[in-house]
Protein backbone atom coordinates (compact mmCIF):
# COMPACT_ATOMS: atom_id res chain seq x y z
CA UNK A 1 0.00 0.00 0.00
CA UNK A 2 1.09 3.72 -0.54
CA UNK A 3 0.00 6.86 -0.06
CA UNK A 4 -0.26 9.10 -3.20
CA UNK A 5 -0.47 13.33 -2.91
CA UNK A 6 -1.14 15.01 -6.24
CA UNK A 7 -1.16 18.76 -6.34
CA UNK A 8 -2.17 19.74 -2.78
CA UNK A 9 -2.50 23.53 -1.93
CA UNK A 10 -3.35 25.79 1.04
CA UNK A 11 -3.66 29.06 1.50
CA UNK A 12 -4.67 29.82 5.30
CA UNK A 13 -6.81 33.26 5.90
CA UNK A 14 -3.53 35.73 6.23
CA UNK A 15 -2.65 34.83 2.82
CA UNK A 16 0.10 32.48 3.60
CA UNK A 17 0.37 30.06 0.93
CA UNK A 18 1.79 27.03 2.99
CA UNK A 19 1.07 24.53 0.44
CA UNK A 20 1.60 25.05 -3.20
CA UNK A 21 0.75 21.58 -5.45
CA UNK A 22 2.23 19.52 -3.37
CA UNK A 23 2.24 16.14 -5.42
CA UNK A 24 4.22 13.13 -3.60
CA UNK A 25 4.03 9.00 -3.74
CA UNK A 26 5.11 7.63 -0.62
CA UNK A 27 5.56 3.97 -0.16
CA UNK A 28 5.65 1.68 3.08
CA UNK A 29 7.88 2.41 5.22
CA UNK A 30 10.33 4.84 6.76
CA UNK A 31 9.36 8.10 4.69
CA UNK A 32 11.78 11.58 5.38
CA UNK A 33 10.08 14.80 4.94
CA UNK A 34 12.81 17.52 5.07
CA UNK A 35 12.35 20.99 5.33
CA UNK A 36 13.72 24.05 7.23
CA UNK A 37 11.19 26.08 9.81
CA UNK A 38 8.10 27.46 7.73
CA UNK A 39 8.68 24.83 4.81
CA UNK A 40 4.97 23.64 5.17
CA UNK A 41 5.83 20.48 7.16
CA UNK A 42 3.69 20.55 9.49
CA UNK A 43 0.75 22.22 6.76
CA UNK A 44 1.06 19.05 4.64
CA UNK A 45 1.40 17.04 8.10
CA UNK A 46 -1.95 18.73 10.10
CA UNK A 47 -3.89 18.05 6.38
CA UNK A 48 -2.76 14.60 6.25
CA UNK A 49 -3.76 14.11 9.77
CA UNK A 50 -7.22 15.50 9.06
CA UNK A 51 -7.05 18.38 11.67
CA UNK A 52 -7.21 20.84 8.28
CA UNK A 53 -8.66 21.19 5.01
CA UNK A 54 -6.84 21.67 1.59
CA UNK A 55 -8.10 24.21 -0.68
CA UNK A 56 -7.38 21.42 -3.57
CA UNK A 57 -5.89 18.59 -4.45
CA UNK A 58 -6.24 14.97 -3.15
CA UNK A 59 -4.39 11.93 -0.94
CA UNK A 60 -5.44 8.79 -1.44
CA UNK A 61 -4.30 5.53 0.82
CA UNK A 62 -5.68 2.53 -1.42
CA UNK A 63 -8.94 2.95 -1.75
CA UNK A 64 -9.46 5.61 1.31
CA UNK A 65 -10.02 9.66 0.59
CA UNK A 66 -7.96 10.69 3.03
CA UNK A 67 -9.21 14.65 2.59
CA UNK A 68 -13.33 12.80 2.29
CA UNK A 69 -13.47 9.79 4.60
CA UNK A 70 -12.01 11.62 7.82
CA UNK A 71 -13.72 8.89 10.22
CA UNK A 72 -12.33 6.08 8.24
CA UNK A 73 -8.95 7.89 7.72
CA UNK A 74 -8.58 8.34 12.04
CA UNK A 75 -9.22 4.46 11.96
CA UNK A 76 -6.08 3.79 10.70
CA UNK A 77 -3.99 7.28 11.46
CA UNK A 78 -1.77 6.99 14.48
CA UNK A 79 -0.01 10.72 14.76
CA UNK A 80 2.43 12.41 17.13
CA UNK A 81 2.68 16.15 16.61
CA UNK A 82 5.66 17.78 17.55
CA UNK A 83 4.08 19.78 20.66
CA UNK A 84 1.36 17.27 22.63
CA UNK A 85 0.15 18.35 25.88
CA UNK A 86 -0.09 15.17 28.65
CA UNK A 87 -2.61 15.25 31.98
CA UNK A 88 0.14 15.37 34.52
CA UNK A 89 -1.20 13.64 37.48
CA UNK A 90 -2.47 10.25 35.17
CA UNK A 91 0.26 7.75 35.20
CA UNK A 92 0.62 6.11 31.14
CA UNK A 93 -0.87 3.04 31.92
CA UNK A 94 -4.11 4.61 32.80
CA UNK A 95 -4.09 7.51 29.91
CA UNK A 96 -3.02 4.51 27.32
CA UNK A 97 -5.91 2.51 28.98
CA UNK A 98 -8.54 5.37 28.92
CA UNK A 99 -7.13 6.12 24.70
CA UNK A 100 -7.79 2.57 23.43
CA UNK A 101 -11.22 2.75 25.15
CA UNK A 102 -12.04 5.58 22.87
CA UNK A 103 -10.73 3.68 20.27
CA UNK A 104 -12.71 0.92 20.31
CA UNK A 105 -10.85 -1.40 22.45
CA UNK A 106 -14.01 -1.89 24.85
CA UNK A 107 -12.96 -5.84 26.39
CA UNK A 108 -10.87 -5.57 29.18
CA UNK A 109 -8.62 -7.80 28.98
CA UNK A 110 -7.58 -7.01 24.93
CA UNK A 111 -6.92 -3.17 26.71
CA UNK A 112 -4.90 -4.45 28.87
CA UNK A 113 -2.63 -6.80 26.98
CA UNK A 114 -2.73 -4.04 24.36
CA UNK A 115 -1.62 -1.36 27.27
CA UNK A 116 0.97 -3.73 28.60
CA UNK A 117 2.41 -4.69 24.89
CA UNK A 118 3.04 -1.03 24.05
CA UNK A 119 4.35 0.17 27.73
CA UNK A 120 7.22 -2.60 26.80
CA UNK A 121 7.48 -1.83 22.99
CA UNK A 122 8.12 1.95 24.02
CA UNK A 123 10.55 0.78 27.10
CA UNK A 124 8.11 2.75 29.50
CA UNK A 125 7.12 -0.62 31.54
CA UNK A 126 9.51 0.00 34.56
CA UNK A 127 7.81 3.77 34.65
CA UNK A 128 4.16 2.77 34.37
CA UNK A 129 2.81 3.94 37.70
CA UNK A 130 4.40 6.96 37.71
CA UNK A 131 2.64 10.35 36.42
CA UNK A 132 3.35 11.77 33.25
CA UNK A 133 4.03 15.07 34.20
CA UNK A 134 7.32 13.23 35.72
CA UNK A 135 8.35 11.84 32.76
CA UNK A 136 11.56 13.53 30.76
CA UNK A 137 11.53 14.63 27.28
CA UNK A 138 12.14 11.89 25.59
CA UNK A 139 10.08 9.27 27.66
CA UNK A 140 6.79 11.96 26.71
CA UNK A 141 8.21 10.95 23.34
CA UNK A 142 7.99 6.98 23.91
CA UNK A 143 4.46 7.97 25.60
CA UNK A 144 3.74 9.59 22.43
CA UNK A 145 4.34 6.95 19.66
CA UNK A 146 2.63 4.63 21.89
CA UNK A 147 -0.53 5.70 22.23
CA UNK A 148 -0.02 6.69 18.01
CA UNK A 149 0.28 3.00 18.06
CA UNK A 150 -3.25 2.03 19.66
CA UNK A 151 -5.69 0.32 17.06
CA UNK A 152 -2.68 -0.90 14.64
CA UNK A 153 -2.59 2.22 12.20
CA UNK A 154 -1.43 1.40 8.71
CA UNK A 155 -0.30 5.24 8.16
CA UNK A 156 1.64 6.84 11.21
CA UNK A 157 2.63 10.85 11.14
CA UNK A 158 5.50 12.31 13.23
CA UNK A 159 6.54 15.75 13.31
CA UNK A 160 10.03 16.83 14.57
CA UNK A 161 10.06 13.82 16.73
CA UNK A 162 13.72 13.92 18.38
CA UNK A 163 14.17 17.92 18.35
CA UNK A 164 15.09 18.57 22.47
CA UNK A 165 16.00 15.18 22.56
CA UNK A 166 19.60 14.03 23.93
CA UNK A 167 21.99 11.83 21.98
CA UNK A 168 20.82 8.59 24.02
CA UNK A 169 17.06 9.23 23.58
CA UNK A 170 17.25 10.26 19.98
CA UNK A 171 19.21 6.65 19.07
CA UNK A 172 16.42 5.03 21.30
CA UNK A 173 13.69 6.73 19.75
CA UNK A 174 15.36 5.73 15.75
CA UNK A 175 15.68 2.11 17.02
CA UNK A 176 11.67 2.13 17.84
CA UNK A 177 10.49 4.00 14.72
CA UNK A 178 12.78 1.87 12.67
CA UNK A 179 11.18 -1.18 13.98
CA UNK A 180 7.96 0.23 13.59
CA UNK A 181 8.45 1.12 10.04
CA UNK A 182 8.59 -2.38 8.99
CA UNK A 183 5.10 -3.09 8.85
CA UNK A 184 3.36 0.12 7.88
CA UNK A 185 3.62 4.09 6.16
CA UNK A 186 5.75 6.48 8.83
CA UNK A 187 6.34 10.20 7.50
CA UNK A 188 9.30 11.73 9.70
CA UNK A 189 8.74 15.44 9.37
CA UNK A 190 11.71 17.17 10.95
CA UNK A 191 14.37 19.57 9.73
CA UNK A 192 17.43 17.26 11.29
CA UNK A 193 19.16 15.66 8.30
CA UNK A 194 20.95 12.87 10.09
CA UNK A 195 17.27 11.81 11.03
CA UNK A 196 16.38 11.09 7.86
CA UNK A 197 19.53 9.88 6.21
CA UNK A 198 19.99 7.12 9.24
CA UNK A 199 16.37 5.97 9.11
CA UNK A 200 14.65 6.48 5.62
CA UNK A 201 14.86 4.50 2.48
CA UNK A 202 12.82 7.55 0.31
CA UNK A 203 12.63 11.17 1.48
CA UNK A 204 11.64 14.70 -0.24
CA UNK A 205 13.19 18.31 0.71
CA UNK A 206 10.18 20.61 1.31
CA UNK A 207 11.02 24.61 0.86
CA UNK A 208 8.49 27.44 0.97
CA UNK A 209 5.44 24.90 0.45
CA UNK A 210 7.02 22.81 -2.67
CA UNK A 211 8.60 20.04 -3.11
CA UNK A 212 12.38 20.50 -4.47
CA UNK A 213 13.52 17.70 -4.30
CA UNK A 214 12.66 13.77 -3.85
CA UNK A 215 14.15 10.44 -4.17
CA UNK A 216 16.20 8.22 -2.39
CA UNK A 217 18.84 9.23 0.17
CA UNK A 218 21.81 7.67 -1.24
CA UNK A 219 20.37 8.21 -5.07
CA UNK A 220 20.11 12.33 -4.34
CA UNK A 221 23.71 12.43 -2.88
CA UNK A 222 24.92 10.86 -5.63
CA UNK A 223 23.51 13.70 -7.39
CA UNK A 224 25.92 16.31 -6.25
CA UNK A 225 29.05 13.87 -5.49
CA UNK A 226 31.85 15.47 -7.32
CA UNK A 227 30.15 19.16 -6.93
CA UNK A 228 30.89 19.89 -3.59
CA UNK A 229 34.01 21.92 -2.47
CA UNK A 230 35.52 23.87 0.78
CA UNK A 231 37.53 26.12 2.08
CA UNK A 232 38.82 27.66 5.59
CA UNK A 233 38.66 31.28 5.67
CA UNK A 234 38.02 34.71 7.69
CA UNK A 235 34.56 35.21 9.15
CA UNK A 236 35.24 38.99 7.45
CA UNK A 237 35.43 37.48 3.62
CA UNK A 238 32.17 35.57 3.86
CA UNK A 239 30.14 37.83 2.32
CA UNK A 240 32.25 38.03 -0.42
CA UNK A 241 32.12 34.50 -1.10
CA UNK A 242 28.58 34.28 -1.17
CA UNK A 243 28.76 36.83 -3.75
CA UNK A 244 30.84 35.20 -6.19
CA UNK A 245 29.29 31.85 -5.32
CA UNK A 246 26.71 29.07 -4.43
CA UNK A 247 27.73 29.02 -1.03
CA UNK A 248 25.60 26.21 0.60
CA UNK A 249 26.70 26.22 4.70
CA UNK A 250 29.36 27.47 6.81
CA UNK A 251 30.50 25.68 10.14
CA UNK A 252 32.55 27.87 12.31
CA UNK A 253 36.13 25.88 13.47
CA UNK A 254 39.12 27.29 15.73
CA UNK A 255 37.66 30.92 15.05
CA UNK A 256 37.88 30.68 11.25
CA UNK A 257 34.71 29.88 8.74
CA UNK A 258 34.32 26.54 6.90
CA UNK A 259 32.56 27.24 3.96
CA UNK A 260 30.71 24.36 1.12
CA UNK A 261 29.91 25.57 -2.16
CA UNK A 262 28.29 23.84 -5.11
CA UNK A 263 30.16 24.23 -7.99
CA UNK A 264 30.15 21.78 -11.38
CA UNK A 265 33.80 22.43 -11.46
CA UNK A 266 36.19 23.62 -9.10
CA UNK A 267 36.35 27.11 -8.50
CA UNK A 268 40.01 27.73 -8.14
CA UNK A 269 42.83 26.02 -6.38
CA UNK A 270 42.48 27.63 -3.14
CA UNK A 271 39.67 25.27 -2.49
CA UNK A 272 39.58 21.16 -2.02
CA UNK A 273 37.01 18.70 -3.00
CA UNK A 274 34.33 17.50 0.11
CA UNK A 275 32.58 14.25 -0.43
CA UNK A 276 29.13 14.84 -0.31
CA UNK A 277 26.61 13.89 2.18
CA UNK A 278 22.92 14.50 2.56
CA UNK A 279 23.39 17.68 4.33
CA UNK A 280 24.93 18.61 1.45
CA UNK A 281 21.71 17.76 -1.05
CA UNK A 282 19.76 19.99 1.58
CA UNK A 283 21.74 23.04 1.73
CA UNK A 284 22.37 22.86 -2.34
CA UNK A 285 18.33 22.84 -2.64
CA UNK A 286 17.35 24.95 -0.31
CA UNK A 287 19.81 27.82 -0.81
CA UNK A 288 19.10 27.26 -4.69
CA UNK A 289 14.85 27.71 -4.21
CA UNK A 290 15.61 30.64 -1.25
CA UNK A 291 18.28 32.27 -4.17
CA UNK A 292 15.50 32.11 -6.83
CA UNK A 293 12.63 33.84 -4.73
CA UNK A 294 15.34 36.59 -3.74
CA UNK A 295 16.38 37.13 -7.48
Amino acid sequence: MELKIENLSKTYSNGVQALKNISLTIPQGMFGLLGPNGAGKSSLMRTMATLQKADSGSIQMGDVDILKDTDQVREILGYLPQEFGVYPKVTSYKMLDHIASLKGVSNKGERKELVEALLNKTNLWHVKDKNLGTYSGGMKQRFGIAQALIGSPKLIIVDEPTAGLDPAERVRFHNLLSEIGENTIIILSTHIVEDVANLCKDMAIICLGEVVAQGNPTELTQRVQGKIWKKMIDKQDLDAYKAEHQVISTHLKAGRTMIHIHSEAKPDSSFEASPANLEDVYFTEITSRLQDVTV
